[in-house]
């Protein structure tokens, strides 16, 4: 389609039927300048002129330069900037899809036809491309006389059509039409004059002579003038019933046109780009589909560009409602829609054939030659639809549904999506007015509450309407409480959960199983495998279930391969899930679903831990928050570890609520192990106090309840705690402490028999052996932490005992032999993803470099050590780098 200007209205350029994004108002001004000059070159003076007046800024010009830019860079955006030119004369546009050039075009080419059925069409249609006030938000020294231009002829093509319907015997159909405009031109001659003779034609003669007065009454009180001759001899025909005003015999004839068409809100809101992709694209049937969630607006988006398309189809404009989601309906068959439609015709009941298919071949016999635009409501699946098509006629057909009708062969789609944030704000205050217009923060969190969706944003604020008494804020306080949101958005004809609930109805058993499964899920998407865990399928069952749904727009997709809920949809598929699944289904689904989470974690797999990161923190809050079966809430602990290689900002706020969650229900042993893992993660901010806080209050925890894995979880922690606070201070006393507790950790998991703890405390013990010069145990412990390592096949584990023996090797002046362990460490590393590992040997790396006689290659391992810890937020190993920095001189 490519890109569009539009002048006829606020200032617009679409690329594809999308509007692209808006420019300044100065922007705009200077854009429709070009725009209404096209193709003639403006220079920078010209445009100068045009903004300011006789009197521009003495910036004139350089604003004139930058504005261009923001318009070519706009431009750029849709492949099309070279459509603004800059030439050694100035600036020029090619505008070849401008709405006022097809305005122009279709007026124009309507003057030259002898058929006044078609020429009215023609005109009518140019009509429909005005939006609004011509340049409505455009502000310049030049608009109000371009603007008055742009309105005379507006107004000289509706005149035109009118006397065009006029002379066509349309008389009755266009007394309220002209009495809007007049109302609009009380001093327009012409119009005034065109009213009087439809009241005439149309037996109202008192009424139009009537309208002659107040004219005259008006004219000469404004103006000071008499009307024109015209006028004059007008009236005079009128008083005197001249057979002369009568409508032309053959006219009067004229078929009357066939508009089923529903009413049109007149709130309506957005929607620019869609409206601006549905138009007709030839000669024969245009076909669009309109498609999307419930409650996303997809019949109020229809009937709106009906309305607006209608003048283009002067035969017929029809409407049925096929019924695939009507509470307490069934759908509407072929044949009693083909019914309907041949009614609506004109088709009497005698002539109306038995069967559907016959109805289908008269439907298609009454639409042959004619103009018809036709909207199909509310349909299943393609095949609900199909029969009802027209054959060789000249139509538009809109078809909305739940359902993507991808097997409508030729159809264009439209898929309705929730409303952007400043449309919804717009829908909001239409409905709601002044009280919108104070609570501006409050509007926007009724509306983020609403998920954007338009048919629970119109309840809420009819909701809002219709109590006086209520402030927006108070609104948004009802609407925050999950278990009562859907209520809270139904009225006694129409709700958010009935429109959900009809389209669950009319799901597969399958389908509606995965759906409600999904409900249960903590997180905020899915990919295939999630699901197919969650439903105990094979990814591949899942995926085609999750496709179908996504299909029934009951799910979304913003990235290939993820399927998530509108929020709504969420609540629904969790009330639905509870309702519907007894407590042991819901718990196996969420234990194989934490398995399956589980055991990726433990994969360590680094592209897919960052991916499902959003997913395992919730998983780690609800394990926490929820009794579930088996030892699936204490795997938060497996959870964590990925949280703390990543070191997200989120894991302060994880580890918190589940705290708070393990003191409210009394359970000491949870509220201990997010102790820990509140404690390693102020370890890695560096904040050292309120670690080791953490750490010891989870190790009085753990001792009071007898639970000997947590205590030497938090004698681990406090350990590195204070080795930390050793390296800082150089102080010994430190070290040694941190030797103590990590013997009395390593105590514990052998006892437990726990073989990763063991490894783990192991090159702990290393590491402050290291500290305190005590290079064998160093040495041995790292190499008993290596072998157990090897035997689990724990390659981040592998990596952190090389990298303790090569500190070792450092301090025993082998930099050979320490350089070799630092590569084979940091390799490891970098194959899992494992980036806390990976800064810990730059580090060392960068340590034995500098030992070697190498403070280059040291500043450069450095440098890159702090740059991974900064991104990382990891703060000892920051400190670290900048204190090897310091001793290199780099």
């Amino acid at each position: 389609m490519g890109v569009r200007f539009a002048v006829l209205g606020p200032v617009e350029i679409t690329a594809d039927g999308r509007p692209l994004p808006t420019v300044a108002p100065r922007h705009r001004a200077v854009l429709a300048y070009l725009l209404l000059n096209a193709p003639t070159v403006i220079s920078a003076d010209q445009l100068a002129d045009a903004m300011w007046g006789p009197t521009p800024p003495d910036t004139a010009r350089a604003q004139i330069q930058a504005t261009i830019a923001v318009i070519r860079r706009v431009l750029r955006q849709a492949g099309a900037a070279e459509l603004l030119q800059t030439r050694s004369a100035g600036y020029v546009i090619a505008a070849e899809r401008l709405d006022l050039s097809e305005f122009t075009a279709e007026v124009a080419a309507a003057q030259k036809l002898d058929d006044k059925q078609e020429a009215a069409r023609r005109i009518r249609a140019a009509l429909e491309l005005w939006r609004g006030q011509a340049l409505a938000d455009v502000n310049a020294d030049y608009v109000e006389s371009a603007r008055a231009r742009l309105e005379e002829r507006r107004l000289a093509a509706v005149e035109r059509l009118i006397d065009l319907e006029l002379d066509l015997g349309r008389h009755a159909e266009l007394v309220d039409e002209l009495f809007a405009q007049v109302a609009a031109h009380p001093l327009r001659e012409k119009l005034n004059g065109q009213l009087m003779l439809a009241l005439h034609r149309s037996g109202r003669q008192t009424d139009a002579l009537a309208v002659a007065r107040t004219f005259r009454a008006a004219l000469a009180e404004e103006q000071g003038l008499d009307p024109g001759r015209a006028f004059i001899a007008l009236e005079d025909g009128i008083l005197r019933d001249d057979p002369t005003m009568d409508a032309p015999p053959a006219a009067a004839a004229a078929p009357k046109r066939a508009n089923h068409l529903p009413y049109d809100t007149p709130d309506f809101t957005g929607r620019a780009g869609e409206l601006g992709r549905i138009e007709p694209t030839g000669d024969g049937v245009t076909l669009w589909t309109v498609d999307g969630m419930a409650g996303s607006g997809k019949t109020t988006l229809a009937v709106h560009a009906a309305h607006r398309l209608a003048a283009r189809y002067p035969d017929a404009q029809l409407f049925v409602d096929l019924r695939a989601h009507t509470a307490g309906q069934a759908p509407l068959d072929p044949g009693g829609a083909l019914e309907t439609l041949l009614r609506q015709l004109g088709v009497p009941a005698d002539r109306l054939p038995a069967t559907a298919e016959e109805r289908a071949a008269l439907w298609r016999a009454e639409l042959a030659g004619r103009r018809v635009l036709l909207v199909l409501d509310n349909a299943a699946d393609a095949d609900h639809v199909r029969p009802l098509l027209p054959g060789a006629c000249a139509a538009l057909v809109l078809v909305t549904s739940r359902r993507r009708l991808t097997g409508l062969d030729g159809a264009h789609a439209v898929s309705v999506d929730v409303l952007p944030d400043g449309d919804a704000r717009a829908l909001f205050g239409d409905i709601v007015g002044e009280r919108a217009a104070a609570e501006p923060e409050a509007v926007l969190e009724v509306l983020r509450l609403c998920g954007f969706l338009p048919l629970a944003v119109r309840i809420a604020a009819a909701r809002l309407q219709h109590r006086p008494r209520w402030s927006v804020a108070y609104l948004a306080d009802r609407l925050r409480d999950h278990r009562r949101r859907l209520s809270e958005l139904s009225t006694s004809d129409k709700g958010v959960a009935a429109a959900f609930a009809l389209s669950y109805e009319h799901l597969e058993p399958a389908q509606r199983r995965m759906f409600r499964l999904l409900g249960l899920h903590p997180g905020p998407d899915v990919d295939a495998e999630a699901a197919a865990a969650l439903a105990g399928l094979t990814a591949d069952e899942a995926e085609d279930l999750l496709e179908s749904l996504l299909d029934t727009h009951v799910l979304l997709q913003h990235e290939p391969g993820r399927y998530t809920f509108h929020d709504l949809l969420r609540e629904h598929a969790r009330e639905t899930a509870f309702a519907e699944e007894d407590e042991a289904e819901r718990e196996q689904a969420l234990a194989r679903l934490f398995g399956h989470y589980l055991s990726g974690v433990t994969a360590r797999r680094a592209s897919w831990l960052e991916a499902e990161r959003a997913n395992l923190i919730a998983v780690a809050v609800h394990a926490t928050d929820h009794e579930l079966p088996g030892d699936t809430g204490h795997d938060v602990t497996v959870l964590h570890r990925h949280l703390y290689d990543r070191a997200h900002a989120d894991a302060l706020a994880l580890y918190g609520q589940a705290l708070q969650a393990a003191r409210t229900r009394g359970d000491r042993s949870a509220e201990a192990r997010t102790l820990i893992d509140l404690g390693w993660v102020r370890w890695r901010h560096a904040d050292y106090d309120r670690s080791a806080e953490e750490f010891e209050r989870a190790l009085e925890l753990s001792a009071e309840i007898g639970e000997r894995y947590g205590q030497a979880r938090a004698l681990q922690g406090l350990g590195h705690v204070r080795l930390r606070r050793g390296d800082e201070q150089s102080g010994n006393r430190e070290h040694q402490d941190a030797h103590a507790d990590f013997v009395r950790a390593l105590d514990l998991y052998r006892e437990l028999g726990d073989r990763i703890g063991t490894a783990g405390t192991l090159v702990s013990l290393g590491l402050a052996a290291e500290r305190l010069d005590l290079l064998d145990e160093a040495a041995a412990r790292n190499a008993q932490a290596l072998e157990l390592y090897r035997e689990l096949d724990d390659r981040g584990g592998i990596g952190d005992a090389l990298d303790g023996l090569a500190a070792v090797h450092r301090r025993r002046g082998h930099y050979d032999e320490a350089l070799d362990h630092h590569g084979r460490a940091l390799s490891l590393h970098r194959e899992i993803g494992y980036r806390t590992g990976e800064v810990s040997v730059l580090n060392g790396l960068a340590e034995t470099l500098s030992a070697a006689g190498d403070p280059g290659g040291a500043a450069e391992r450095h440098r890159a050590a702090l740059a991974l810890a900064r991104e990382m937020d990891f703060r000892p190993e920051q400190a670290r780098a900048l204190r090897g920095l310091r001793s290199a001189g780099g």
